[in-house]
């Protein structure tokens, strides 16, 4: 193993005192957002790993205070972007308006930064917008840059997008490319809340009460907790459990099961077994372990691949999503270190062997 992807001494504190730091990040989050744990403990693993967010849910599930509110504990700037049928590149990237000098009365063009340039940006309903703006969003994704007249604009980080989308109203939507889809490394699903957690949110929110939020972490901190998990070494082993994965999810793949042919279009590609590792880092960190586990794989696997795997017309006809798929996929993937893991759950007899 490489010299610099070996954990030293150092690094082991420092991944003990960035696990405390997310507990209480997590604490504060608590304070205003009811329930949803695992989506919070996604979007963390996200922003850990350098990566990107798709939520779905439909609306008033708390996504964009969620979001909010992570990045004022965060110490980071956030701006919220609503996606309509009418909204230009320009209106996220920045525009160049022509600005006159009182003084001299010399006219000289000047870039206006547009709401992409902060670290936390909210791209809401993302699928109301056409392709074209949509991909506005490309560049800065994978580049963290921007590029307005020949000239390119980095963009502060650390950069996060979260990109909403309503799965019930699909009429008049612009559904995301795969292109763009591959870019997000996580595809997190926020669900109803409990009972329970539903009576604490309307006692909650319908008081005259404020909720001040302590900030915990800023953007240099967070940049170093980034440069540390990619620092927690991984096994040969347990990156073969993530490329078996995310290999045998493809029709064409002499090892996939006969189930992923007769049911998948279009498998993940090499993408996902990068996020798949890093994101199973972030999960490892977060839990303050020194090494990553094929446990932390299987974590993270749902999120990582349910939107790289496209369903056919045959799986849609049986009612077989992704998220099915790949649990069954994680029932028959052989662990390569043997060790104990919990099973997924099982789908119908019609996708036995």
């Amino acid at each position: 193993m490489n010299e610099k992807n070996q954990t030293t001494v150092d690094d082991v504190q420092r991944l003990a005192d960035a696990q405390a730091a997310i507990r209480t990040v997590r604490e504060q989050l608590a304070r205003v957002i009811v329930g949803q744990d695992e989506t919070v403990e996604q979007l963390l693993v996200a922003l850990l790993a350098r990566g990107h967010c798709l939520l779905v849910g439909v609306p008033g599930l708390a996504k964009t205070l969620m979001i909010r509110s992570l990045a004022e504990v965060l110490d980071l700037s956030f701006r919220r972007i609503q996606f309509t049928p009418d909204l230009m590149p320009t209106d996220i990237t920045g525009t160049e308006v022509i600005e006159q000098d009182p003084a001299s009365g010399k006219r000289e063009m000047r870039f206006l930064r547009g709401p992409v340039f902060a670290n936390i940006v909210l791209a809401d309903e993302i699928n109301r917008t056409p392709p074209k703006t949509q991909a506005a969003l490309l560049e800065a994704m994978q580049e963290q840059q921007v590029t307005v007249a020949g000239q390119r604009l980095p963009l502060d980080p650390p950069f996060f997008v979260l990109a909403t989308q309503n799965p019930i109203e699909q009429e008049g939507t612009y559904p995301l490319p795969e292109a763009q889809l591959d870019r997000f490394m996580l595809d997190v699903r926020v669900d109803y809340p409990a009972e329970a957690e539903e009576l604490a949110i309307v006692r909650q929110t319908t008081v005259d009460q404020a909720t001040e939020l302590q900030t915990i972490l800023t953007a240099e901190q967070i940049i170093e907790i980034q440069h540390l998990v990619r620092r927690i070494p991984v096994t040969d082993d347990v990156i073969l459990y993530a490329i078996r994965l995310a290999r045998r999810t493809r029709p064409d793949e002499e090892t996939s099961p006969d189930w992923i042919r007769r049911f998948v279009r279009w498998g993940a590609g090499p993408r996902a077994g990068q996020c798949l590792i890093l994101a199973a880092k972030a999960q490892a960190a977060l839990q303050g372990r020194t090494c990553v586990l094929t446990e932390d794989v299987r974590r993270v696997a749902l999120p990582v691949l349910r939107h790289r795997v496209l369903p056919n017309f045959a799986a849609e006809a049986e009612g077989i999503d992704a998220d099915k798929l790949i649990e069954r996929l994680l029932e028959t993937v052989e662990v390569p270190d043997g060790g104990d893991v919990t099973k997924g759950g099982r789908l119908p007899d019609l996708l036995s062997d």
